[in-house]
């Protein structure tokens, strides 16, 4: 269970709530760093800094959403080597043409199965720990249905992936369906708002998926109670009616770990 960290804050909440591992969205990075799009547009510096600065602040594993590896073959290389020096413990790379979209949103096109393969054989390659988690996500059941998506993913793994990330499955049948073709390390995305139904951690283990991964629900529930608050202030020209939302400043504090007391005076 990998509840998705939009920040260094963030992420440090979802370790000291007992998490054992935490999840990068792409679309994360472009919506609260680029204040942009999940359209491919972020540079592999901007991923870089972005992991960096959430792996420094946390000890749990992290796996990246690397998008499509910011290029071909030999860029997903380097986006191994990459994310893993700076602490990333998994990536995955998609099977989209650029400009990407939102794997639940229609009108995506896939790369051919074999410039796939050999990115995803050069990225693993590259890494230099076995315990490096490479995942190859598949957007090809919405957009050539489920059979190419069992057929890519075999594929993937022969060419050296550690595991499959099928993306937009539409129903329980198919998730199920999915584990007993695909006999792998198995990634599932419960995102809202998408094709997929929502679905418990227990009930897609029980299907045989490894990682339930929650990419934006924490950035979304963020930014609707900011919205709200905003409205509210704007309205009555205070924030005193929703103090007893926030987060207060001893739990910040306690949070980055902060002596609120101070050095002992002279």
């Amino acid at each position: 269970m990998m509840p998705g960290a939009f920040n260094a804050l963030s992420a440090r909440l979802i370790q000291k709530e007992g998490f054992d591992a935490m999840y990068l969205s792409g679309a994360v990075l472009a919506n609260s760093v680029g204040g942009m799009p999940d359209t491919g547009m972020m540079t592999l510096t901007e991923a870089r800094d972005h992991a960096d600065h959430i792996a420094r602040s946390t000890t749990i594993p992290i796996i990246f959403d690397a998008d499509t590896g910011y290029g071909g073959s030999e860029n997903a290389a380097r986006t191994v080597r990459v994310l893993e020096s700076v602490g990333v413990s998994g990536i995955h790379l998609e099977d989209q043409e650029f400009p990407k979209r939102c794997g639940h949103l229609d009108g995506k096109k896939l790369v051919p199965v074999e410039e796939m393969c050999e990115k995803i054989s050069a990225a693993a390659a590259a890494k230099t720990s076995d315990d490096f988690l490479l995942l190859a996500r598949t957007d090809a059941r919405g957009v050539v249905g489920y059979d190419e998506a069992v057929s890519r993913a075999q594929a993937y793994l022969e060419a050296g992936a550690d595991g499959i990330f099928p993306e937009a499955l539409h129903d329980v049948e198919e998730f199920t369906r999915f584990a007993k073709d695909v006999d792998t390390i198995l990634l599932a995305n419960m995102t809202e708002f998408g094709k997929t139904p929502y679905l418990t951690v227990d009930e897609f283990a029980e299907m045989g998926y490894n990682i339930v991964i929650f990419p934006v629900t924490f950035q979304r529930l963020a930014m609707g109670v900011m919205q709200d608050a905003l409205r509210t202030l704007k309205v009555e020209r205070s924030q005193k009616s929703f103090v007893n939302r926030m987060q207060t400043r001893a739990e910040l504090y306690e949070l980055l770990e902060y002596d609120m007391t101070g050095p002992p005076s002279a």
